[in-house]
């Protein structure tokens, strides 16, 4: 059975399925076999394959070999909103068993799974449970990725702190550069890692859309599979 990851993010549009995709990629390039699950996505558009969405296809692309959509992405929705307020409008119950057992396939044909959450930690799922509480179900540790960015210091340790008063294990974060012109970033960076109290797992600079740049000051080895 596959090692698995939960990645979530300080706030959402701070490159989750960047930083996803680049795990992935790295992943397999140490030899493990990695692939990518995004349980809920909205924003998607009507296309001959049905509902697709961005997110799901950069997964696809970076993950080891392919998986059937159906599979990587099991609830799909096309209004771009908070996953509880798709699925309420849709007439859709959001089923932690049906997502298990989405995990399950893509973990009986991986060494690793990452499962990239939609918005943020406590980003609401419905009205009583949260992605928090998909990341217990699932039992995977989390990655977190932050976002940096002017005012990241504040959502960055905030949310490691509400993972670390969680039932998960807070396996490591990354940082994502999302703002070129970030004034003092190692200043902050260096704050992050003094105080988050998990392991920094990567550095991401700034890269303009649509390109994959290498991810820098790698420590993955909470990641990989033994």
């Amino acid at each position: 059975m596959a090692s698995g990851f939960f990645i979530t993010g300080t706030d959402t549009e701070v490159g989750k399925t960047f930083v996803t995709a680049l795990l992935l990629r790295e992943l397999n390039r140490r030899g493990q076999t990695a692939l990518g699950m995004k349980p809920i996505a909205s924003g998607c558009v009507q296309g001959e394959a049905g509902l697709t969405n961005d997110d799901v296809e950069v997964l696809l692309a970076a993950g080891h070999h392919p998986v059937p959509r159906r599979v990587l992405n099991p609830y799909a929705f096309e209004p771009p909103v908070s996953p509880h307020i798709a699925a309420a409008n849709a007439g859709t119950n959001i089923s932690f068993e049906v997502l298990k057992t989405a995990y399950d396939e893509l973990a009986g044909q991986a060494d690793t799974v990452l499962v990239e959450g939609a918005g943020g930690w406590l980003a609401p799922i419905s009205d009583v449970v949260d992605m928090a509480d998909l990341a217990a179900f699932l039992d995977v540790p989390v990655v977190l990725v932050v976002g940096m960015r002017l005012g990241c210091l504040n959502h960055a340790l905030l949310t490691a702190r509400a993972i670390q008063a969680s039932d998960c294990r807070f396996a490591g974060w990354v940082a994502n550069r999302v703002t070129p012109e970030m004034l003092e970033f190692d200043a902050n960076l260096a704050t992050l890692e003094r105080r988050i109290g998990a392991p920094l797992l990567g550095v991401v600079p700034y890269a303009p859309t649509g390109t994959l740049p290498m991810l820098g000051r790698a420590n993955l080895h909470p990641l990989l599979a033994v």
